[in-house]
Formats: C-alpha cells, structure tokens, sequence
C-alpha cells in the first residue's frame, strides 16, 4: 500500500504575494461591482416596505410602554405605602420606651428584645408576659413592631420585583423603539439618496395614487349618519385630518393608527386601551355587514393596523410615516375584522 502524502503547504511568502495580487485585483474598478443605483419606483417600494414593517414593532413598543407606566405607578404607590409603614415603625420605637428602643438598636440581650431573635415572637411574648418579664403595654408594643417589621420586609421585597420588572419592560422597549427607529432611519437614506426632482416625482406619484384610491386628508366636518358617542368620536377625527402620522404618539399634534382610534374615542368619553391588539380583543366584534360610523376597523390582522368606520364605506386613519391622517375606501387594505367600543 503506498504512502499518501499531503499536498505540500504553500510558503508564507507565497501566501503574501497571492493576498497582494487579490487586493489588488480587488481595487480595480470593474463594472460588475458598481451597484445600480435604485430608480425612484425602486426607492419608493422599498421605503413603503419599511414603513410597513415598522407598524407591528411600533404597536408592541407601545403596549410594553403601557405596562411600563402601569408598573411605575405601582412601584410609586408601594413606596408611599413603605414610607408610611417605616414611620409607623419608628413611632411605635418611641412608644416601646427609652431603654427597650436603646437596647434594640444597639442589639441589647434584654429578655423583651430578645424576642427578636425567637423563632415565635408571639410565644416568647406570651410567655415572658407569664412571667412577668415584660408588660402588658410593652409587649403590645413590641408586637405591633414586629408585624409591621414583617410588612415592611415583604412590601421591600414587592419592591425590588417591581423595579426589576421595569428594568426588563425599559429594556424590551429600547429594543423595540431601535427596531422601529431602524427601518425609519433605512428609510430615511434612501429617500436621502434621491434627488429633489426624483423625490418631487415619488410625492406627485404618490398623490396620484392616493387621489385615485379614494384617499383624502384635505380638512372636512363630518355630516353622517352618527349620533351621540360615535358622532363625537368621529368629529375629533375629522378634526385631526392632515395631522402627521407619528409611531408611538397619541396627539395632540400627530398620531400612530391606534393612537388615534384611542384618543377620538377619549373624546367621546369611552376609554380604549393603548394597542390594535388591545382595542381589538376589548371591542365587541361586528360583522362587515352590520359596520356602523364610530366602528373600529382593524386591516390585515387583529394588531397591525386600525381605524375608525366613517359611513359610506369609507374610513379615517393614521396610515404610516410619511403620510397624514386622511380618509381611505374601507377595501383599500385588506379588511379583516371591525369592533364596536
């Protein structure tokens, strides 16, 4: 059987010449690794694309923001709670008497501080009661104290939960606002990349478009059929028309698709929580058939995108970056469910 032998290793001089004679093949300039740059139609898919993709990113930051605010709240309150509970401690202190107070804060081993160090401070009391080693008062004292030095330990400990859920909300929202900030900033530098006439022609394509979908953000008072709550909702967001869409804002002066729906019907004194997915599991559902104006209208899924049913088979909406508040045919998008606040 012969020797198999391995191909003998290049020299280090070898290797060195062949890096060279690539690097330099790679800095010739060849027509193959010029790019072509992206025609206006091109650029405008794209940012459309990126705008499209920011929306379900954009309602998660959102919810995560509520449960963030929701989690402060509860952070704040239990440090009230905490700080009523430590000067409830240091009265009754006061109350146990100079010397027992003393001996407590130094660690004294006096038979009625002692307790402290039981495993049952309510039998040691009883029985150091028995014999006469404390009195009544003292010891009711020292009860108390010890119960709300329980409280105290366990409200500290709901604390510290608190704060580290907020911990993970903030960092789950700074994940979630880079993510959309992302796709915005992508978006940005590509409409950067056009010239003023390139960008000129995407608007007028744009309008063009727009104009022959039905869609309009040209300021109108709404004179449907609508009444009471409804009418009210859909007024302020008549009022809102042209506005700029904004992720993450809920008004006065610009708005994401549920920060609208939210706020109109805030208006109308109907409180809707924060998210699509939200409003849409809170609302009744009502059939295509049966819409009514007022009706929210959730497009494509149950938490991408929604808006509010204006009557006519027509709807107002917060569309996407880029564009303002305005009115669009029902079936511009593809209609997939409607509630009724």
């Amino acid at each position: 059987m012969g020797t198999h032998r391995r191909p003998k290793p290049p020299s280090r001089a070898r290797i060195a010449t062949l890096g060279v004679a690539a690097g330099a093949v790679s800095l010739l300039p060849t027509q193959s690794q010029a790019a072509p740059k992206p025609t206006v139609d091109e650029v405008r898919k794209q940012v459309e694309l990126l705008y499209e993709e920011a929306e379900a990113p954009t309602e998660e930051y959102n919810g995560i923001a509520e449960k963030q605010k929701k989690l402060q709240r509860e952070v704040d309150a239990t440090q009230d709670r905490l700080a009523r509970k430590q000067q409830e401690i240091n009265e009754l202190r006061e109350k146990i008497g100079p010397l027992a107070a003393a001996q407590y804060r130094s660690g004294g081993i006096d038979p009625s501080v002692q307790l402290f160090l039981s495993s049952d401070p309510d039998e040691y009391l009883d029985k150091a009661q028995v014999l006469g080693r404390t009195s009544d008062r003292q010891a009711e004292a020292l009860r108390a104290l010890h119960s709300k030095q329980r409280e105290l330990a366990q409200e500290r400990a709901d604390a510290a939960k608190r704060l580290k859920a907020i911990q993970e909300t903030r960092a789950k929202a700074k994940e979630k606002k880079d993510e959309v900030q992302g796709k915005l900033a992508k978006a940005r530098k590509l409409l950067n990349s056009l010239t003023a006439a390139q960008r000129a022609k995407m608007e007028a394509d744009q309008k063009r478009e727009d104009a022959a979908a039905g869609a309009s953000d040209a300021p109108a008072t709404y004179n449907g059929p609508a009444s009471g709550r409804a009418k009210t909702a859909i007024e302020f967001a008549y009022a809102q028309l042209g506005k700029p869409y904004e992720w993450g804002s809920t008004g006065p002066n610009s708005y994401d698709c549920s920060g609208l729906t939210g706020s109109a019907w805030r208006a109308a004194g109907v409180s809707l929580p924060r998210t699509v997915k939200q409003q849409y599991d809170a609302g009744r559902k009502v059939a295509k058939s049966d819409l009514q104006p007022g009706d929210i209208i959730y497009w494509y899924n149950d938490d991408q995108h929604n808006g509010m049913y204006v009557g006519n088979g027509k709807a107002i909406h917060a569309p996407r970056t880029g564009k303002n508040v305005e009115i669009v045919p029902l079936d511009s998008m593809p209609f997939f469910a409607a509630s009724r606040p």
